[in-house]
């Protein structure tokens, strides 16, 4: 019979946190060295080489792959013949051994994680300091072991999560093809999609959660062909999805998912839930087998597996001077172009955004000048040893479209930096007042980090990550996402490539056709 330690558990979760935050599993790097390696748009290519550049730097560097390091969730399974042993950290529910373990690991003076986890949802929103708690899933299974399987699922990837309950007689591909362009690219891909089949509403949703634990396998699946009616649809799921042409960073391209997974249960005969979460670019799992003879450890990966794949900025960016920034030079900026961000810039997201909308309400002065200024939508992790920053890369833009209008008309600022697209709102703001909204890659915190010189704080402090600061950066990388026009990449992209991937699919439908 099992004597598990309560340290132990502690322990092991501690560690393997510490480890899936700046090592990728190796199923996705590969994966994703083959779709870089088959990307033919030009953006969609640029975007996966910072990615897998950033992977190798912080598999090496030991930070965090992106500065949202994530809600930690836990699938564990208990032998029903575990017996625990709790002398040393005294007397422990599982919960509270997962929740020390995620305290321990979020704030380990070498690597320390960004703690993003709020209290009070619905009301105050107050950070607990150290990312607890968990989310723990516990299944009773027959044996005498712990297995745990450890996710840190980032919030811009899980806010995109749906659930639906369709009729029994409705496509599952037909609703996620319509479904996921609705996601927009606020989840960063190219990732994975989970999907939950069955059971009851909340049921279908820990299914698809779970089934984001599970390696990359798709083209070793598509070799050898399906072999159940449940690998055929994910085949089916995987190429219509991709033939959106949505691509990387919702760029456009040919590669917007690299697997798709599915867990099914029985439901009701009246019943289908489905529902369907996806993974980002910053892909964190790990699977522990605790037996009683001490800690799971990791091993650390073969860093000669990662692609050789060294970004550099294109020959076609053009240098930004950000301290002498003014409306005539953003309105000449145009959808597409690549810029190299030099000089000064402010950052702020949801709750900062959300104060000073209340306070220019209140008849108030803002703490902060925003007059022909840039604004960057991020909540760095905390810096350690000699960094002006821990990793710092872009939070999804759409969230901060409900205030794009009174920022742009009432503060005088004229351009903003984020991840993924932005809503009709936050368009129609950008157009109105002749400003631009700036894409960096989400998914390259630590790359974006180096571009960062100095760092300063200049209001509400007490918003912890959510504080406003002053940003010195050298050739920041980013992308014209919404000029002064209107104009969206995020529109045009993925139509161009959902086009041209159409023709060369209705092509190979008229060879074959022609050869029979």
């Amino acid at each position: 019979m099992g004597l598990i330690r309560s340290d132990d558990v502690i322990e092991s979760v501690a560690d393997a946190l510490q480890h899936i935050s700046y090592y990728h599993p190796i199923d996705y790097i590969e994966a994703l060295g083959q779709a870089y390696a088959l990307e033919e748009s030009p953006a969609a290519r640029d975007a996966i080489a910072q990615i897998l550049t950033n992977s190798r730097m912080c598999a090496e560097g030991h930070r965090p792959i992106c500065q949202d390091t994530g809600i930690v969730v836990a699938f564990v399974k208990v032998g029903m013949g575990v017996r625990w042993e709790t002398s040393g950290s005294g007397a422990m529910t599982l919960d509270q051994m997962i929740n020390e373990g995620v305290r321990r690991a979020y704030g380990h003076p070498d690597n320390r994680l960004r703690a993003s986890i709020v209290a009070d949802p619905a009301f105050s929103r107050v950070n607990t300091r150290d990312n607890t708690p968990a989310v723990t899933h516990v299944e009773m299974v027959p044996g005498d072991h712990l297995e745990i399987a450890l996710a840190a699922k980032g919030g811009g990837s899980e806010n995109k999560s749906k659930l639906v309950m369709l009729n029994p007689s409705d496509s599952i591909t037909d609703w996620v093809v319509k479904t996921v362009p609705l996601m927009g690219a606020g989840w960063c891909p190219p990732g994975m999609l989970g999907i939950g089949i069955g059971g009851t509403a909340e049921k279908a949703a820990v299914l698809a959660k779970e089934s984001l634990m599970q390696p990359i396998d798709m083209a070793a699946l598509k070799a050898r062909g399906a072999q159940s009616r449940i690998e055929a649809l994910r085949i089916e799921i995987h190429d219509a999805v991709n033939a959106l042409g949505i691509g990387a960073q919702g760029l456009g391209g040919l590669s917007t998912i690299l697997d798709v997974k599915i867990l099914d249960y029985p439901t009701h005969a009246a019943s289908k839930p489905v529902a369907m979460i996806p993974n980002c670019a910053a892909t964190r799992h790990a699977h522990l087998h605790l037996d009683g003879s001490g800690p799971a450890w990791l091993p650390a990966p073969d860093l000669a597996r990662w692609p050789k794949v060294d970004w550099k900025p294109s020959p076609e960016a053009v240098p930004v001077d950000l301290d002498r920034l003014t409306p005539e030079i953003v309105a000449g900026w145009k959808a597409g172009d690549r810029l190299l961000l030099n000089g000064r810039m402010l950052t702020g997201r949801d709750a900062a955004h959300k104060r000073m909308v209340d306070m220019l309400d209140r008849g108030e002065t803002l703490p902060v000048d925003f007059t022909n200024r840039l604004i960057y939508y991020v909540g760095p992790v905390d810096p350690v040893r000699d960094e002006v920053v821990g990793p710092a890369g872009p939070t999804t833009a759409t969230r901060m479209d409900k205030f794009t209008e009174t920022m742009l008309a009432r503060t005088g600022l004229i351009a903003m930096v984020g991840k993924a697209e932005r809503g009709p709102g936050g368009i129609e703001a950008i157009a109105k007042h002749k400003a631009a909204y700036l894409m960096a890659v989400g998914g390259a915190a630590y790359l974006v980090a180096r571009a960062i010189k100095a760092a300063r704080l200049l209001a509400f402090e007490d918003l912890g990550m959510e504080a406003i600061y002053e940003f010195e950066v050298k050739d920041m990388p980013v992308t014209v996402a919404v000029d002064s026009t209107g104009t969206s990449v995020h529109q045009t992209g993925p139509a161009e490539w959902a086009r041209r991937i159409a023709e060369r699919a209705g092509e190979r439908a008229s060879t074959a056709a022609a050869g029979a």
